[in-house]
């Protein structure tokens, strides 16, 4: 409905009754004459209708200034004659009154919107002889002379060859007019760039000029319609997407809004090089003002429930070339409901929904039987399904109470049968799930606010049905109170739990790995091939009949959504699957109901902490090392903190004296990286000399020494009396590490619990929160996800075209972070090993934290980088080292924060607010 009300504004610039949907799919509005429709011409009767002739490539269109007489389509085809009036035998003072006339003989003849009423259209038919005088009698032998060469185009019997006139004919007028600069908004714009287009509205296009300047956005329609010009300021653009119209890449559509259904101008060019050249013009003008969102970061902000599954779904749509404007690529929304009959809706019976992991075609298990064995006996190239699950026709059936000029556009005139007309959600469902041919999922507009949609408040008449009872508002199921409740419980079912849990199987099939190839066959989702991209290439089609029939049946059949996801989408986190240290029953809790647990108030700090995460403030630095810092640990009361560095040195610093009071050398080769044991009795550093060090605190001396590994530590972690030591000698070993009762008296025991191969050295790991799960980042750029209970490799993604610098899990395990050399920060989800997020810097980030939605990074220039993952954008830059920031660490309450660089500093920040 989005796109009617933009219509409509653009219908305010104009008082006519006429519309571009008075056309013919697929036909140009060229030129207006105002002019007189003359009745009874020649004879004392004879009067006139005052109105405008409009001159269209396939008709002429007479549209009377009075609304109470009905506008006059006479299509080119039916015409028998058409020529300038001469009067036979008239007075000379006649003949004078007339010289301005054109003349018509037809053989059918249409009047449409008599007294402004949406009605299907009234025909005539047999001969008549129609006459229209110009106001500028000048320019009749013109539009004689045009009108003769637009008959002779449609009257070839080949309708290619008919498209091909009419394109010939439509760019010449274009190349003989240009943009008029006169309609610039300021004499001071700089003019860009200039190329010709049209102007895309659903079903309909409108040829003309496209002018970019260094303010302003133009579109100069042809024929002056709806207004001379439409102007869009660049500095109001939000959004702009290239876009493929016809399954060709010739779209661009312009956005002044974060989340409106509906654009402010949709373009198809001819040619791809003139959509590229503008789309990279204006993003680069605004690249300050757009943040260009892929389908992995709306993925990440879904899954963490910072968009709703409506929101969510309209994203996907964008990005699959979905658009309003587009009725052929119309946003396509799922059946989620299926009880249509009882009086009570129960969105916490799971038998309420419908199975979401497949298609509308499948769902009836007889039926896909019936299909199958037609699809086993047919030919190359097969299809399960004879219509699509989304085509304007379909748009329109659900629109049409709202949208009837698009319908009668649609069908030549006419409405669908009374009978077979959106009548029932009920009996829409159960067509869906029965019918033949019927396939169709739903709209937005049924998970919106607008319930115009559902009522025929325009009181037109759609006919009578068997029955004899009249169409009127849309039947409702019982448990809907009225309109407005049945969209309330129909958000409330696309919003419930259970379709939380299942959208993304119907993500997959619609938008994801089910949607082509051998996964699609086994889900039963396989459509005709003209419905995918890719199907068809019709610049290589060289019988223009055949071209024109191709493209008819693209824009008519229907379109499948760009393919976003090549693996399988994860589901949404939801409370039923959170992580288990997160997992704690009400009635598991010590705290009573309604008490806050010291728990509640750490996690309420962390919180309050990551979201004033930008208001960082160096509090301190210190110089200790004679090269970078490569760890830093500290102890859990915050009093001493120990680094290690490439100096070969691991040293122990006072925060409360601010003094260095200890420095250690293990060996000369460099350290790696350090860590505390719990008790903070222990430090554990890892080496280049390919050992592992444990240094007693309480003894000052190095206790143990692990020689675990061929080739330098890269880094180590410890969880649950378990130290994990990755090398460069493609390895992570899992060592089994009991601590020695009385520290400096006993060594510790090593047994080696497991090895975890990989094909080149292993840069950096970390564990999750609760030590199942282990992430490793290799030289080559992989991240590897590992499942420590069974010591088996769950994932491996390509993640990096340079070395991993840093991975990190989030909070609650669902998602590991890793950064590269490359710039690069990439959100992996760890159940599906798929990408869901990537941001660029212009350089390497060395380090991070995170909290799963936002990252505080350490940068190679030294600058701090606050990131927002789910707003896709850089929030903050604080400056800090002077080198690379090469280590970070933060305490449990994310309050205080100590970083490393190759500056040889520790720094130690706070939050301010």
């Amino acid at each position: 409905m989005a796109f009617i009300r933009k219509e409509q504004q653009l219908q305010l610039y104009s008082k006519e009754r006429f519309s571009l949907l008075l056309l013919n799919l697929e036909e140009y509005y060229f030129e207006q004459h105002r002019a007189s429709y003359v009745l009874h011409v020649g004879s004392l009767k004879e009067r006139k209708i005052r109105g405008s002739l409009k001159i269209c490539s396939k008709s002429v269109i007479f549209e009377p200034d009075k609304i109470s007489q009905p506008i006059i389509k006479i299509p080119l085809r039916d015409c028998i004659k058409i020529g300038k009036y001469e009067e036979n035998g008239a007075s000379r003072h006649l003949a004078k009154e007339t010289s301005g006339g054109i003349l018509l003989r037809f053989s059918q003849v249409y009047f449409i919107k008599e007294h402004n009423i949406v009605a299907p259209y009234k025909i005539e038919r047999g001969k008549m002889e129609y006459v229209f005088e110009l106001d500028v009698s000048g320019k009749v032998e013109d539009v004689v002379e045009t009108l003769l060469q637009l008959h002779r185009a449609s009257c070839l019997d080949k309708l290619g060859d008919q498209t091909a006139m009419i394109t010939a004919i439509l760019q010449s007028r274009l190349a003989r007019t240009s943009f008029d600069k006169n309609r610039f908004q300021s004499v001071s714009e700089e003019f860009h760039r200039e190329c010709k287009a049209e102007m895309v509205t659903p079903l309909v296009t409108n040829p003309g000029h496209v002018c970019v300047t260094d303010t302003n956005l133009y579109f100069q329609p042809l024929n002056g319609y709806p207004k001379p010009v439409v102007q869009i300021t660049l500095q109001d653009v939000r959004r702009i997407y290239r876009r493929r119209h016809g399954l060709m890449p010739l779209g661009l559509e312009v956005f002044c809004t974060e989340d409106d259904l509906c654009s402010d101008i949709y373009l198809k060019f001819y040619e791809p090089q003139d959509r590229d050249g503008l789309y990279e013009f204006i993003t680069t003008y605004l690249e300050h003002h757009i943040t260009e969102h892929t389908a992995e970061s709306y993925m990440l902000q879904w899954q963490r429930g910072h968009l709703s599954n409506y929101q969510y779904l309209l994203h996907l749509n964008n990005l699959a070339d979905r658009s309003c404007s587009d009725l052929s690529q119309y946003p396509v929304f799922p059946w989620v409901i299926n009880d249509y009959q009882s009086a009570e809706l129960d969105l916490s019976n799971p038998a309420t929904f419908r199975d979401l992991s497949k298609p509308v075609g499948a769902l009836n298990k007889e039926r896909l039987e019936r299909l199958l064995a037609r699809y086993q006996e047919m030919p190359e190239p097969k299809f399960m399904y004879g219509s699509h699950y989304s085509s304007p026709g379909y748009v329109l059936f659900y629109l049409v109470r709202i949208a009837p000029e698009y319908m009668l556009c649609l069908q030549n005139g006419r409405f669908d049968n009374a009978d077979r007309m959106f009548n029932s959600i009920a009996e829409t469902w159960k067509n869906c799930l029965d019918g033949a041919t019927d396939f169709k999922e739903l709209i937005p507009e049924f998970y919106g606010d607008d319930v115009s949609f559902l009522v025929n408040s325009l009181k037109l008449d759609l006919g009578k049905r068997q029955g004899g009872q009249m169409v009127e508002d849309v039947e409702l199921p019982p448990w809907a109170s009225g309109p407005e409740d049945f969209l309330q419980k129909s958000k409330d079912a696309l919003e419930s739990s259970y379709v939380s849990e299942h959208l993304h199987e119907w993500i997959d099939l619609v938008f994801g790995y089910k949607q082509k190839g051998s996964d699609a066959v086994g889900a039963h989702n396989v459509f005709h091939p003209l419905t995918y991209e890719g199907g068809v290439d019709l610049n290589s089609i060289e019988d223009p009949d055949e071209k024109v029939a191709m493209l008819t049946q693209i824009l008519e059949f229907g379109q499948t959504p760009k393919q976003l996801f090549r693996t399988p989408h994860p589901r949404r986190i939801t409370s039923k699957f959170k992580a288990p240290s997160y997992s704690a029953s009400v009635e598991d809790s010590p705290v009573s109901p309604g008490e806050e647990s010291f728990e509640d108030l750490t996690e309420e700090s962390k919180s309050l902490a990551w979201n004033n995460i930008t208001k960082l403030q160096l509090h301190e630095q210190h110089k200790l090392h004679k090269e970078a810092v490569t760890g830093i640990a500290v102890t859990r009361n915050g009093s001493s903190v120990f680094t290690t560095s490439q100096d070969s040195t691991l040293k122990m610093f006072s925060k409360e004296s601010k003094m260095l009071q200890r420095s250690i050398s293990f060996s000369n080769m460099a350290l790696s990286s350090c860590l505390l044991l719990p008790g903070d009795a222990t430090v554990v550093s890892s080496s280049w000399d390919n050992n592992v060090y444990f240094y007693s605190i309480a003894f000052g001396r190095r206790q143990d020494t692990l020689m675990g590994h061929d080739d330098a530590v890269s880094k180590i972690c410890w969880h649950d009396n378990r130290l994990y030591s990755a090398s460069w000698d493609s390895t992570v070993k899992v060592w089994s590490g009991v601590p020695a009762e009385m520290p400096g008296t006993k060594r510790h025991q090593f047994d080696l619990l497991a090895e975890l191969e990989h094909e080149v050295g292993v840069d950096t790991i970390s564990l999750n929160a609760v030590g199942t799960l282990l992430a490793s980042g290799t030289k080559e750029g992989t991240v590897n996800i590992w499942d420590l209970t069974t010591a088996t490799l769950l994932h491996q993604i390509s993640c990096h075209s340079k070395n991993v610098c840093d991975t990190a899990f989030s909070p609650d395990s669902r998602h590991v972070l890793s950064t590269g050399a490359d710039g690069c920060l990439k959100v992996i989800d760890v159940q599906t090993g798929m990408l869901t997020s990537t941001m660029t810097s212009e350089e390497p980030q060395r380090c991070f934290i995170w909290d799963g939605n936002s990252v505080l990074s350490g940068s190679q220039s030294g600058e701090l980088l606050v990131w927002d993952l789910l707003g896709a954008r850089i929030s903050e830059r604080i400056q800090g080292h002077t080198g690379a920031v090469t280590c970070i660490w933060m305490n449990e309450q994310c309050s205080s924060i100590i970083t490393g660089g190759e500056d040889r500093q520790i720094m130690f920040w706070k939050l301010q607010y």
